[in-house]
């Protein structure tokens, strides 16, 4: 009887375990690439936003999104955060010199990094302090090539881990207080 009930107790802790390690739901997290930003001579690098519709429809909500962006220099610091709205069918477009990476929490200019974004509900306010995923929205982005070629590519999935989930809102909550105002990216236009 005791061995049974240490095999049920193992059982049942490595459960709660596995479920407090549970990724988010697919499409969730995208991730890409920027390089050569802020580079003379060559063009700007852009994202594309878009809600593909398929969140629930309530209220007043209508079925908008946040796109939760997180941008980080290539030492994996995070320079900058924004929570941009998004409808269903619409279409964003952000700068990447002037929307993602022009108001760094730190001064220093930088011009190759990753960007981040969580697919999230917080529609109208689109807080990235406290991102909520739900799936819904699809990014691309164009990549400044050395010498100034340009490329396009879709944000690819990942996983967005309970880990990473945990740590990108206190990072950006850190990064937008201490920054008196720096830190805090802008969302580019459309809608």
């Amino acid at each position: 009887m005791l061995k049974t009930l240490s095999i049920a107790a193992a059982v049942i802790g490595f459960a709660v375990t596995m479920a407090a390690q549970t990724p988010e739901p697919a499409d969730t997290f995208k991730v890409n690439y920027f390089s050569n930003a802020h580079t003379a001579g060559d063009p700007d690098g852009t994202v594309y936003l878009t809600d593909v519709g398929s969140s629930t429809v309530t209220g007043t909500n209508k079925g908008n999104l946040c796109a939760m962006i997180y941008v980080f220099r290539p030492d994996q610091q995070m320079a900058e955060c924004c929570g941009c709205e998004l409808t269903p069918d619409g279409l964003r477009t952000l700068s990447i010199n002037g929307d993602l990476t022009s108001n760094p929490l730190t001064a220093a200019t930088f011009t190759s990094g990753v960007i981040k974004i969580v697919s999230s509900s917080g529609y109208p306010a689109c807080n990235p302090r406290h991102p909520v995923p739900v799936a819904g929205v699809r990014a691309w982005g164009t990549h400044i090539q050395t010498g100034g070629a340009v490329t396009e590519t879709e944000f690819l999935d990942a996983t967005l881990s309970a880990g990473e989930l945990a740590n990108l809102g206190p990072v950006c909550s850190s990064i937008l207080l201490e920054g008196s105002g720096a830190g805090s990216c802008s969302c580019g236009t459309g809608d």
